[in-house]
């Protein structure tokens, strides 16, 4: 009988709340240094969402093993009497001995066999990036960011344009940057009957989900519905809190001594979709309205920063109708 060597082997967390079952594995095996990775090994990620039923971590593992894959972690989510399974898998391979065509039919005979609801399998090497579009108003913090992050290499994603409903001058950081990178600005001046809905859907066309970087302007469920991916917002506030305009004035003058951010998927009901990232600072009596406002907005750009990267990186999970399994 053959032995498997490369199921993860030790168990390195395990929490039991409530008959919840949140498990993380790590791979036995010696580590594998990065030129290593980089000359022989890919990376890649695989997410899980079925029934819960025995096994599924065992034939997971045998299907990546078999192929001469290792797993160096992988999370599991139970959720108490809900009988759903969630995990999440990273793990390298050889691409020569494990063609990706192959891995994709793989995992796709693993989620016949399991009736899943999701099962997606990403190889961040040989992949095409996210194409998004980044929707913005007047406020640039979190738009300034965000550009600067894909300029880094923070953000697995092609940015395709930047919609706004407000005029940027020809001057400006913002258009500056956009020009000297070739993303394109369009500027969309919106009023109360007409949201410019629909030329913002042609704009958004083939791409993988929207950003919107503090985008004052609420989107129809009839633009949600149409465009049928994921849009990411940013809120500063902690949810449900504060919602609607100057949340932070809000706050301020209700003399909180937390502030926060949440990023969240957007959906029909107002600032209550599934919640993505959530951040925290403490202030005083010391702050005033400008430094509350500061520190408000460099949790905002850390938040939308942390929820996007978690996303690309398939750590976000749907769970129930408003809820979301991180890993």
């Amino acid at each position: 009988m053959s032995v498997i060597r490369r199921v993860p082997s030790i168990l390195t967390g395990l929490v039991n709340n409530n008959n919840n079952r949140t498990i993380c594995f790590k791979s036995s095996e010696p580590s594998i240094s990065s030129s290593t990775l980089s000359s022989s090994l890919t990376h890649g990620i695989h997410v899980f969402h079925c029934p819960d039923v025995v096994g599924i971590v065992a034939k997971l593992s045998e299907c990546i093993a078999s192929k001469g894959g290792n797993i160096l972690s992988a999370d599991v989510f139970v959720p108490q009497n809900k009988h759903v399974f969630y995990s999440r898998s990273d793990f390298v391979f050889d691409p020569v001995k494990w063609p990706r065509v192959q891995m994709e039919e793989d995992f796709l005979k693993l989620s016949e066999t399991f009736n899943a609801m999701r099962s997606v399998v990403r190889v961040p090497s040989l992949d095409p990036k996210y194409k998004i579009a980044v929707l913005a108003s007047k406020q640039d913090h979190c738009l300034v960011d965000l550009l600067h992050g894909w300029q880094d290499g923070r953000f697995p994603v092609d940015i395709s344009c930047v919609i706004s409903n407000h005029y940027r001058a020809t001057n400006t950081h913002v258009i500056r940057f956009l020009e000297r990178h070739g993303i394109p600005y369009h500027y969309l001046d919106t009023t109360k009957e007409n949201k410019r809905e629909g030329e913002i859907l042609d704009l958004v066309q083939n791409t993988d989900f929207l950003v919107l970087a503090r985008y004052m302007q609420i989107l129809s469920g009839n633009f949600l519905r149409t465009y049928g991916n994921d849009v990411i917002n940013i809120h500063h506030g902690l949810l449900p809190s504060f919602k609607g305009g100057s949340p932070s004035k809000q706050a301020f003058d209700a003399g909180v001594k937390l502030i926060g951010a949440t990023s969240h998927f957007v959906t029909e009901e107002l600032d209550s979709g599934p919640i993505i990232e959530q951040m925290v600072e403490r202030v005083s009596h010391r702050d005033n309205l400008q430094s509350f406002v500061q520190k408000s907005e460099n949790l905002e750009k850390q938040c939308l920063s942390n929820a996007i990267r978690s996303y690309c990186e398939l750590r976000v999970l749907p769970y129930e109708e408003k809820k979301t399994v991180v890993f």
